[in-house]
């Protein structure tokens, strides 16, 4: 059996050590697995949606927020509206070019950053109605993260003009605290801006501050420093704003020779002879403002959707997928202008109700975790809807690498034996006498009762490829039979 390796695009066809096809699938230790289509659970905003955030109060009552170039929304499951949440004003934002909005929850408050534009706006679960701005005279800034006990800002505007290389802090434990010098308030500019600008921005029990050259990560030592910000990686840095997300202590990012892994002291290319060409030549670079990335930690996975070099118009059309735990790629062939962890709030009946018609119009099973209060799964937004992934299963197409069945030798292939639980399946042979000859397929053949499909393909050099549709869940590899015709 021809094992479903890693899926190696980089690597020539010939005695490929894994797969040369893993489309609308994820990784597995063992093969691959399905994965559910992208499908819409809410109503549409006014604008494309430029940020998502779930936040949980402490009775763990979920809120699911999202923002676009003029309205903060708050998601309402009972009629799947996105209510305005906008401060007084109209418009309450104006976000121009490839401004986003970010979140982060510190204790009960969410805070969102709108770029250098837009003052910070708070969000108090449980108390407040709508948006507002956060007190205290905050900067204005391109990112926000939770440090410690600590509201962290990046590349911000605190009046003056855009300082794109400062970090900003607020006080201990009050993210209303932001004069300098009080309650452990401050800032720092980052090796005064030798590194470039402030590209991404991830805490926990440090800072990490990623540049255009370089990443610092900024540890607590307390006052009067308050932080001790260290430059550790100087070699790159991250060259694409949206391009970041942090898992457990990680944190994933694009510089422009690739994907990266921060462990919070050095970057381990994870890209590197797998994807990173593939994507350099896939990616339209016209259009970087349009990425994003995020985790799905249910399933260990970071997902980067982009702007395809053969998409029809602006919208992201693939999402680059790699499975962190067991580092293996796929890439997702859907259409999602962000992606994003999220929760959703707890359904009713009556809820439900109001989503469909009736239980088979529901955007997904009845008993998906869409529906369940708390419950993670991943989503997104495109064509101003949210949207999950918890639709019907994607079919998926795998291709394996290039093989001559007798060196030397013309052959031709007869049958070929899939390995795969659920679903449907039909096989492809590909054929071509030399390398620089194109691959032609046959047509594409259906299981026999006996679990095998037939085929007749002629050349030097053969591969194999498997289309899975319905609702099927692992594929593992593939067996060919074949058989020696001569010398070409």
């Amino acid at each position: 059996m021809i094992k479903y390796g890693e899926w190696l695009p980089d690597q020539p066809p010939l005695n490929n050590p894994g797969v040369t096809t893993a489309t609308n699938v994820v990784p597995a230790a063992e093969g691959y697995r399905s994965f559910p289509s992208f499908v819409s659970f809410s109503n549409a905003a006014t604008d494309r949606i430029r940020g998502l955030f779930a936040a949980k109060d402490t009775a763990a009552n979920v809120s699911l927020f999202a923002g676009d170039a003029g309205k903060l929304y708050k998601f309402n499951q009972s009629t799947s509206n996105l209510d305005d949440k906008s401060k007084s004003g109209s418009p309450a934002y104006d976000l121009t070019g490839a401004e986003r909005w970010r979140f982060v929850q510190f204790g009960s408050t969410v805070i969102a950053a709108g770029g250098t534009g837009e003052e910070l706006q708070k969000f108090a679960l449980g108390s407040d109605t709508v948006f507002s701005n956060l007190a205290g005279s905050p900067p204005k800034a391109d990112f926000l993260a939770v440090v410690r006990d600590q509201v962290w800002t990046a590349n911000i505007d605190e009046g003056s003009g855009r300082v794109p290389f400062r970090v900003r802090w607020s006080g201990i434990n009050d993210e209303t605290s932001w004069t300098v010098g009080t309650n452990q308030a401050d800032f720092q500019d980052v090796f005064g801006g030798d590194a470039g600008a402030i590209t991404g921005l991830t805490g926990g029990e440090q800072a990490t501050i990623l540049m255009e050259r370089g990443i610092a990560v900024a540890y607590y030592v307390g006052a009067p420093l308050i932080y001790q910000i260290n430059m550790v990686e100087t070699s790159r840095g991250c060259s694409f704003p949206n391009s970041v997300a942090r898992v457990g202590g990680l944190t994933f990012y694009l510089a422009q020779d690739g994907f990266f892994a921060f462990d919070g002291k050095q970057s381990q290319p994870i890209g590197a002879e797998k994807v990173n060409e593939f994507f350099l030549k896939d990616f339209d670079d016209a259009h970087t403002d349009k990425m994003s990335c995020a985790v799905d930690p249910s399933n260990q996975l970071v997902a980067w959707s982009y702007v395809s070099a053969n998409a029809t118009d602006d919208t992201p059309d693939k999402i680059l997928v790699y499975n962190y735990a067991i580092q293996k790629w796929s890439l997702l062939e859907v259409r999602a202008e962000l992606i994003a962890p999220l929760f959703t709030p707890a359904y009713t009946l009556e809820d439900l109700d109001n989503l469909a018609a009736n239980l088979d119009a529901l955007p997904a099973p009845l008993d998906s975790a869409l529906y369940k209060g708390g419950t993670f799964f991943f989503g997104g937004s495109v064509d101003k809807k949210i949207h999950s992934f918890t639709g019907s299963t994607l079919a998926g197409t795998i291709e394996t690498g290039e093989y001559p069945i007798n060196v030397g030798r013309h052959s031709l292939v007869t049958r070929t034996v899939p390995y795969f639980r659920d679903g449907s399946v039909t096989m492809q042979v590909g054929a071509r006498d030399r390398q620089d000859d194109d691959v032609s397929f046959d047509t594409a053949a259906s299981l026999t009762d006996e679990g095998f499909c037939q085929h007749r393909s002629q050349g030097r050099f053969h591969r194999v490829r498997m289309n899975i549709s319905g609702n099927w869940d692992f594929a593992q590899g593939v067996d060919i039979e074949g058989q020696s015709i001569g010398r070409r």
